[in-house]
Order: C-alpha cells, then structure tokens, then sequence
C-alpha cells in the first residue's frame, strides 16, 4: 500500500505544480493583454491630440480679422464637393451633403499672408481680375477704395503682355478671384513672370499661384468679405488708416445676416412650406370628397 500511496501523493504534486503553472500563464497573458490594450489606447490618445494640433478645430478662440461669426455668416469656409489634391490640407471635414469645410484659422492665416505680400506693390502696380458677377460689386468698391485697377468682366487679354497695344500697362502683381474662371488673366501674369494672389475654392488647382487665399469663390459675400479685409489692411499698411476705418463690410458683401436673423429665416422657410403642404393637403381632400 505504501508505493501506491506514494504515487498518489507524486500525480497530487504533480496536478499541483501544473495547475499553478496554468494560473501563472493566465495571470501572464492577462497582464500582456492589458499591457496591449492600454498601448493601443495610449497610441490612439497621441494620434488623436496630433490630428487636433495639426487641424486646430474651427471654434479655436484665436484673434481673427473679423469676428469668426462674419467668415461663417458670409460661407466663407463652405467649399465644394470637389475637392483637388493641393486643396486638401485646407479641409477641416465634410458636412452631410458632401460639401467641403474649410478651416477658418487657415483661411485667417492666409489672409494675413497675402496682406504681407499685397504690401510690397504700389496700387498702380496691382490688378484685380474677375470674370464672376457674383462678385463684380466687391471688386468694384474694392478698386475704389484703393486704387488698384480691376477688370471684371471679361479680361482683355494681351493688356499686360503685348507692348503694341494702346491700353498696355506693366503690372507687378496681379490679384485674381478664381484660377478657373481668371485663368486669362493667370496665364498672360504667368507669361511676364508676374506674381499671382489668388482666392481658391476646394475644387481650384494652384498651378501658377504664388500666394492663395483658401475659401469659397463663388458668392458675393465670401469674395466681398475678403476684398473687405484686403483693402482695410492694404490701406492701413499704406499709412491711410484714416480711409481704412471709413470702410464698411456692407458695402462689398452686402448684409451681413446676425444668427437670430438666419434662424428667423429658416424658421420662416419652414413655416410656408408647412402651410403650402398643409394647403395641397386640403385641396387634395376636397377634389377628393367632390367639393
């Protein structure tokens, strides 16, 4: 009996020593597990907070040029659907619609840029061109204001290139609203080796630009907005702070709706189309009922 007994005791230690040893590798695989999953998670965190540094989300409190509230009032950041790979880092997200939203920090940041760069050309240097009419009364009280020639319209082409015509003048800087719709105007800036300010949409290419503005070029109010901070800072720079503060927003993007205001709008909006459903609903019922 005594062998037997021992052998029993033997398996015991044995069944002992391997249950252990399973509890010990479990512990250990939880442990590598966790380890894992809070590394991931770390990763995750760091890749998060890099995204948000690198894209500074648009309800970023920094000073602007004008109340953030103006740039989203007049679509400022509204792009389009399209958008083109030299555009691309310019875009925050996409709404619902497929439209696509531009930062307004970057777009204030541009502004800023090409301010420092309108600065190192006299007015009569300067052309503004714009074949958009969305955008000809901003461009007009945008050349009145500070002296810069426009041509909206249609561009004619040649004028800063051909020396034999009459209305020939040598221009050192050449301000354009779209790359697109301007691209006369690009092209003959291009071919005399003068530089370009452009404003451009998410769906513009930037070939031949050498200093854009990113944000929406096809409304009055986005492009007069713009024209607005260009010229007021343009004069300031000039030493004509005096003309800078006599400008007003109105006056090149028209008005400028409050939040109250568009809400009242669309509440208005849905309210008549309430009423003219409400109304066919009516009639519907009473050709129905033979009235």
């Amino acid at each position: 009996m005594a062998p037997r007994k021992k052998k029993e005791e033997t398996n015991e230690v044995k069944i002992t020593e391997i249950t252990a040893e399973a509890v010990e590798k479990e512990a250990e695989k939880k442990n590598d597990d966790s380890e894992e999953k809070s590394e991931k998670k770390v990763k995750k965190e760091v890749k998060k907070l890099s995204e948000t540094e690198l894209k500074r989300v648009m309800t970023d409190t920094k000073e602007t040029l004008v109340p953030l509230t103006d740039y989203i009032a007049c679509s400022v950041h509204l792009g389009t659907k399209v958008i083109t790979p030299d555009m691309r880092r310019f875009v925050y997200k996409r709404r619902a619609d497929g439209l696509a939203v531009l930062n307004t920090n970057l777009i204030d940041d541009k502004i800023r840029e090409a301010v420092k760069f309108m600065i190192q050309f006299s007015p009569e240097d300067i052309f503004i061109a714009c074949k958009r009419e969305a955008a000809w009364p901003a461009v007009e009280r945008f050349a009145e204001a500070t002296g810069i020639r426009k041509f909206t319209k249609k561009y004619p082409a040649g004028i800063i290139t051909n020396l034999q015509l009459e209305t020939f003048f040598e221009a050192k800087m050449a301000l354009i609203c779209d790359p697109w719709v301007d691209k006369n105007a690009l092209n003959d800036a291009n071919k005399v080796g003068v530089p370009v300010l452009a404003i451009c949409d998410t769906n513009n290419y930037t070939a031949g630009v050498t200093t854009m503005i990113p944000a929406n070029n096809k409304s009055r109010k986005s492009v007069g907005i713009i024209l607005f901070i260009l010229a007021r800072e343009y004069l300031k720079a000039m030493g004509k702070a005096d003309h800078a503060k006599k400008l007003k927003i109105e006056d090149f993007a028209g008005k400028i709706e409050t939040a109250a205001e568009v809400e009242e709008f669309k509440r208005e909006r849905h309210n008549k189309k309430y009423e003219a459903q409400a109304e066919s609903v009516d009639v519907a019922e009473k050709v129905a009922e033979g009235v």
